[in-house]
């Protein structure tokens, strides 16, 4: 008989030894990141006032520079962010992270001359012949915080963004992509001085560390809970923020809608990056009485994107184990509350290569956490509503959704969600492209965020805009020296002219 397997450490005496010399080793490490990440923004900090303000054709030369490095190691930036989730769908990656990125850097290059002229502005007829512009200045040294779902692409956007604003960038790169994190700080370091852009890995304590630093803009993706601690550790420096939340992007599928249709593309949405997306559909709300159907169409139309999910290379794993554990959980918990489980595979929590089917929840409760967290995986609520103004009234009342979707073909539908229902951002009859348009902005707005990026919206959150009046009078008289002191009888006319124009 074989004796009982002991765990390794149980093997050394000395085994409490070991593990505090590891948990220093990881703490020296940490303390090792931060001040390095310390020196980094000194440094880029010192090379922005050395050079000051960035010509159009050094922006422009970053730029593409950041574009060839992008285009140039396709390949790699596929093989890492796979081996980091355990399998990343290569043309997911090349859709949503490369092929886009590449395509609004050209976009920005292209645009940049006309972003940063001056902008002329109206000037009271009291000042005149004086003329009023506003000037963007680049803000100085800006700081981005990627998340794991898509870290090439919103590490780079935005720093496509702020360094067309003629800004330096520290980026630091998440948790839970190391290969991909590691990958990015060697290409990064090769192609871009340091004090240009850089590169910061680390934990949790490096993550606060960074938010901590004493920034001229922060942005954050990630979750709600987050957000706030990083807008805490923020207000510390008076760094204004950017926040990039989520939250439960709803869908509305109105009456008379192709049920199959909406079914699919929401299937699609749901299943891009296995869920892990967010603006991904979050649940639907379909007319009483048709939840069934919906959710029928929905898994239907994922068996046929998706005939199997084990050893297929199109569909994505969920990135590791405890968010896996996650939504297992949240399932037993719609379950047990009276919800109708749907699923295309069966689900099996011992599943090594962490790949979720996509399954429907038909009629959860409103107390479940199906229906009080976001998702962020392959999990459907599907909900009844009585008529449109209650589905959008019911959307509302809660949290606002970073994205919403709305399918349907009459006018007043229509009309009646892009002007009432509050959302960061829409798409209808389709799901996730709103947030793929170059020239759209991007952001949320209560708890799914604050401010937005992409295009020139990008560019002017990363940029002051500086108020400039150019006095212009003719021989020293101008019609602000009418109104100079000692006050008199003319002064007095002027005066009740103004109010007489207000």
């Amino acid at each position: 008989m074989q004796p009982e397997a002991k765990p390794l450490d149980a093997e050394r005496p000395d085994s409490d030894r070991f593990r505090a010399e590891r948990a220093h080793s990881v703490d020296s490490e940490t303390e090792v990141a931060k001040v390095s990440m310390k020196h980094v923004f000194a440094s880029q900090r010192a090379a922005f006032e050395r050079t000051g303000v960035t010509t159009l054709a050094d922006r422009r030369a970053r730029l593409e520079n950041l574009r060839w490095l992008i285009a140039r190691n396709r390949t790699v930036f596929c093989n890492a962010l796979s081996s980091d989730f355990g399998n990343r769908a290569r043309q997911e990656t090349l859709l949503a992270e490369i092929n886009g990125l590449i395509g609004h850097l050209r976009y920005v290059r292209k645009r940049l001359r006309s972003w940063m002229r001056p902008r002329r502005r109206a000037t009271s007829i009291w000042y005149l012949p004086g003329g009023n512009k506003v000037v963007a200045q680049p803000l100085g040294v800006v700081g981005i915080m990627a998340p794991y779902n898509y870290p090439i692409h919103l590490a780079f956007m935005p720093a496509a963004a702020a360094l067309a604003a003629g800004n330096r960038v520290m980026i630091k790169m998440p948790e839970l992509t190391p290969n991909l994190s590691a990958l990015t700080k060697h290409l990064i370091r090769e192609n871009f001085p340091e004090d240009e852009l850089a590169i910061v890995e680390g934990d949790a304590p490096v993550a606060e560390a960074f938010a901590g630093l004493p920034f001229d803009h922060l942005l954050f993706t990630g979750s709600t809970e987050v957000g706030k601690k990083v807008m805490r550790a923020a207000a510390e420096n008076l760094t204004p923020v950017t926040l990039e939340l989520g939250g439960k992007s709803p869908v509305i599928v109105e009456e008379g809608y192709p049920l199959e249709r909406a079914a699919e593309r929401v299937a699609w949405g749901r299943l891009f990056n296995a869920g892990q997306t967010c603006v991904a559909p979050d649940y639907v709300l379909v007319p009483e009485g048709r939840e069934q159907e919906f959710a029928e169409h929905a898994i239907a139309a994922a068996r046929r994107l998706y005939p199997e999910t084990r050893d297929n290379p199109d569909y994505t794993s969920i990135v590791s184990d405890r968010h896996l554990a996650r939504l297992h959980d949240i399932v037993g918990d719609a379950r047990e509350r009276g919800a109708e489980v749907v699923s295309a595979e069966p689900l099996d929590r011992q599943r090594s290569d962490r790949r979720f089917p996509l399954t429907a929840l038909v009629l959860p409760s409103d107390e479940s956490r199906a229906m009080q967290e976001e998702l962020f995986g392959p999990v459907l609520p599907v909900v009844g509503y009585p008529d449109l103004e209650r589905a959008v009234a019911r959307i509302n009342r809660g949290p606002t959704p970073l994205a919403a979707y709305y399918f349907g073909n009459s006018r007043r539908g229509r009309g009646l969600v892009e002007r009432d229902l509050r959302a960061g951002g829409m798409t209808l009859n389709d799901t996730l492209l709103h947030y793929l348009q170059d020239d759209l902005p991007f952001g949320g707005l209560g708890f799914s965020g604050m401010g937005a990026y992409h295009g020139r919206e990008g560019f002017d959150t990363f940029s002051h805009h500086k108020a400039v009046f150019t006095q212009r009078g003719v021989g020293g008289f101008t019609g602000a020296t009418l109104l100079y002191p000692p006050y008199g009888r003319l002064a007095a006319l002027l005066l009740r002219l103004m109010r007489n124009f207000q």
